[in-house]
């Protein structure tokens, strides 16, 4: 794992330098008309910092506090990301100036009879080539810095009560009008502003639910994460029930424990806190939920996703083995990929699913025109409410974050939906 980590890292550092050392060339041409005699000092400030990013990346592998502060390893890889994000874009531009450039001296010395055909006219140009590209290289990379920078600060506790009527074939009498309140992908060792997450939680307790359903990702690796926000998770209550499930996070699959027998306990650990904040978890199992005389089935399972190291430990026969004759059946499933490949495949009598997994991507627009987001093209659906048939899948963009500490455009979600008889 060291030997794993000591690549990653050298990889990283290598990385930082190229891009440092060829974006400089594109700086050194915006600086060198206005502020000639600062460059010598503006380049020891700028290759400082190069320096500065090195030793944060090491310590962000292999220092002990960072391995066990996550608010903070995710702050500094977040800065590092952001940073080099705009200084790539830059490269970019620079890189097609050097193309051009190459391609004129590759023609010159091809035609060199015709160097006055390839010539560009100086009286047209009023700057030169470089200075051109690096300028609006420098401007394209402000922007994603400038975005991700503010979504850090504003778009990650930016919580959104998404309001969805959800319409029910055979919906029974007692139940429509029930208002259900989803949270998804809290990730508690993401979080660092606990005074925004309890008016988050606030918000939606206002909404007064009949019922609540959490589904999966509560924390990002270890049961700890969870602990100092146990209490304001607690606050959410609705006189039916809270009904929980896990996600792909919640096993600890994607950390390196001393023993199995420690990543039991801490799955373990996991359950308890579920318990303890008067959670209901389904493990692929279901109940039946009542109201007015009226029955219908909400089933929970456990993850089961179908791209890179996503589990596939959901098992929705085990979960409804021995269920009551309903025509409602609501289930809890974190990844929404079970949906694509085994619910709408296997078990169309499933009227509605709820998922989360993909956050949106944390990144992307939505309005009345457009909605867009890098998540689409892994996901089919990746974010609000699909029909496909006689069935429907609801994807909560999450109310927490994992990795970049922020979003852009998709922001959390507390979603409110109102059965209907369809």
């Amino acid at each position: 794992m060291t030997e794993f980590k000591i690549k990653i890292t050298l990889t990283l550092i290598a990385f930082i330098w190229l891009i440092d050392l060829y974006s400089w060339q594109g700086i050194k041409t915006l600086i060198r008309f206005r502020w000639q005699q600062q460059v010598n000092k503006i380049r020891l400030i700028y290759f400082g910092l190069a320096i500065s990013f090195s030793i944060l990346a090491i310590m962000a592998n292999f220092s002990q506090f960072m391995q066990t502060n996550m608010q903070a390893r995710t702050l500094v890889s977040s800065l590092i990301f952001i940073v080099y994000l705009s200084k790539f874009l830059l490269c970019i531009f620079l890189f097609i100036d050097d193309l051009l450039r190459g391609l004129k001296w590759i023609l010159r010395k091809l035609f060199p009879k015709k160097r006055e055909l390839i010539s560009e006219p100086k009286s047209v140009e009023t700057i030169n080539r470089a200075t051109f590209l690096s300028q609006v290289g420098a401007i394209t990379a402000g922007i994603p810095l400038v975005l991700l920078t503010k979504g850090i600060f504003k778009g990650a506790y930016d919580y959104q009560i998404v309001r969805v009527p959800l319409y029910i074939k055979n919906l029974p009498l007692a139940f429509r009008g029930l208002k259900i309140i989803q949270l998804s992908d809290i990730h508690t060792g993401s979080l660092l502003d606990r005074d925004a997450v309890h008016k988050g939680i606030q918000l939606a307790m206002n909404e007064k639910p009949d019922i609540a359903f959490f589904t999966g990702d509560l924390v990002n690796n270890q049961t700890s994460e969870a602990f100092p926000l146990m209490e304001h998770f607690s606050e959410i209550k609705a006189p039916m029930g809270v009904y929980s499930i896990f996600g792909n996070h919640d096993y600890g699959d994607y950390m390196v424990w001393e023993n199995e027998a420690q990543k039991v306990k801490n799955l373990s650990d996991l359950v308890g806190v579920h318990k303890d904040m008067g959670w209901n978890l389904l493990r692929n199992e279901h109940v039946m939920l009542e109201r007015g005389g009226n029955k219908m089935a909400l089933i929970g399972v456990e993850n089961w996703g179908d791209r890179g190291r996503f589990q596939k430990y959901g098992d929705l026969e085990k979960a409804m083995q021995g269920m009551p004759s309903t025509d409602v059946k609501l289930l809890l499933s974190h990844d929404p990929s079970h949906f694509d490949n085994i619910v709408s495949k296997q078990h169309p009598d499933i009227a509605a699913t709820f998922s989360g997994h993909t956050h949106g991507f944390q990144f992307g627009v939505e309005n009345d025109f457009i909605k867009w987001s890098p998540s689409q093209y892994i996901y089919p659906h990746w974010a609000g409410l699909y029909i496909e048939g006689k069935q429907q899948i609801y994807v909560n963009r999450g109310f927490g974050f994992l990795g970049y500490p922020g979003r852009v455009g998709i922001l959390p979600e507390i979603t409110l939906f109102e059965l209907r008889e369809a």
